[in-house]
Order: C-alpha cells, then sequence, then structure tokens
C-alpha cells in the first residue's frame, strides 16, 4: 500500500487515506497522451476515469451549432474527468481534449463506483471535488457575462500556470481564443499589449510569464474565488507553483 507521498503526482489521489487509494489502485493504468488528443467526445459512453498527472492538463470544449469550440473549464493534477459522481449508463456532454499532454492514469469507472459503495470518506472525497468542479464551470459562466476580455485572458493565463507548475504556459493564441470565446484576432490584440508591458513573451505554441504580479493586476478574481472554493471544501488538493 503506497503512502500519499510515494503516490503518483495527483493531488486528488494522494489526499485519499490509504486504505481507500488502496481500493482503486490495483485497476489504475498508466498512460501516455499527447496534446490534441481527445478523451471523449458528445454521445460517448464515459467508461474510464482519467487522472492528469504533474504538468497534463485537460480541457471541457462545448460545440454549437456553427461547428466553433468553446472551452469552459481546465482540469490538472487537483482533479479527474469521467463520470466523478454519477453511475450506469454515461453519455460524454462535450469534447473532453487534452490540454497539455503528458502522464496521465487511467482507471475503469466500476472499479470507482465500487470504491464508492465500500467506503464513506472515499465517496465524501469525490462528491466534494465534484462540487469544486461544479463551482469552476459557474464561475466560467459568470466571468464570460461580466469580464473583459483583457480580464479573462489574464486568468486563464494563471489558472493555466497554476496546473501546469511552470511560467512557460502551453497556451497559443488559437487556444486562449476558444477558451475566451472569442475570435483570434481580439486575443492577439490583448496579447501584444500584455507583451508591450513586460507581462509575458511569446515562444512557439507558448506563453511566458514574465510578471506573475502584472498579470494578477491585471485578471478578474474569478480564479481567486476558485482557489478559495477549493481551500475551504478540499484544502491543499488545488496546484500551487510549485509542483
Amino acid at each position: 500500500m503506497k503512502n500519499a507521498a510515494e503516490r503518483p503526482n495527483s493531488n486528488l489521489l494522494r489526499a485519499l487515506r490509504d486504505n481507500d487509494f488502496a481500493l482503486i489502485e490495483p485497476f489504475l493504468n498508466s498512460e501516455m497522451h499527447e496534446s490534441g488528443g481527445l478523451l471523449y467526445k458528445p454521445g460517448d459512453n464515459v467508461a474510464q476515469v482519467y487522472f492528469p498527472l504533474g504538468e497534463s492538463l485537460i480541457s471541457f470544449l462545448v460545440t454549437n451549432m456553427e461547428g466553433r469550440e468553446v472551452e469552459t473549464i481546465l482540469v490538472g493534477r487537483e482533479g479527474a474527468v469521467g463520470g466523478i459522481v454519477s453511475s450506469g449508463f454515461l453519455p460524454a456532454y462535450c469534447l473532453i481534449s487534452v490540454k497539455y499532454g503528458g502522464a496521465f492514469l487511467r482507471a475503469p469507472i466500476t472499479s470507482i463506483q465500487a470504491a464508492k459503495e465500500q467506503s464513506a470518506s472515499f465517496r465524501r472525497l469525490f462528491t466534494r471535488y465534484a462540487d469544486c468542479l461544479m463551482a469552476q464551470m459557474f464561475q466560467a459562466t459568470a466571468c464570460n457575462a461580466i469580464h473583459s476580455i483583457e480580464q479573462r485572458t489574464a486568468k486563464w493565463i494563471l489558472a493555466a500556470m497554476d496546473r501546469t507548475g511552470t511560467e512557460t504556459v502551453p497556451l497559443t493564441h488559437g487556444q486562449l481564443a476558444s477558451l475566451l470565446g472569442v475570435g483570434r484576432s481580439y486575443t492577439s490584440r490583448v496579447l501584444q499589449t500584455f507583451k508591450a508591458d513586460g507581462v509575458i513573451t511569446t515562444a512557439r505554441g507558448a506563453l511566458i510569464v514574465n510578471d506573475i504580479d502584472g498579470l494578477a493586476q491585471r485578471a478578474c478574481d474569478c480564479n481567486e474565488n476558485i482557489k478559495r472554493h477549493f481551500d475551504t471544501v478540499l484544502k491543499g488538493i488545488y496546484p500551487d507553483a510549485d509542483l
């Protein structure tokens, strides 16, 4: 039985009690996924739960009738995706894709469900995480309605930086535009302003944050609200800058 420090780099899995982790450890399979890969498409049967490890990132994308994809939330080592609180047949509602490739653990949803039935503490942890996941969705909805493109751009960069633990954030202009639900030209203008102010520089397929405080000053408070909620509901789960 592995103690928390010996487990893979998933904050959620490390938060489990030793006996609870032992319930699913035999069913966890390691695998690598490349950036841009799809875990689920709308309508797919959600039969596996995925746990991002380390710097790996997953994003949820909703597609409209015109085929435009809008990203809603990011999930890193603080969480998991795939039928966290439900049971039975689970059709995926949206696209779930790998935003930043790397290591993942995968477990059959049946093993997660069995662990919930065997252990009340296991069930409570995953239920609390599901609450935090919903809070992210609610906050993203409000953020898109009331905050400026500049504020939301800064927020998404900070959110990605938290989860990857690095100041080199794997987001392109196009990916940021998708997260924001705006055209790429709007995002490019905001990023040019950030570059002119010395807050960021750009590299191929990534943004490099030079001034974290300056970026935070430009961001809305949505990311901080989510951090506070995680700290209240699941203290120590939300990732900080150090892996």
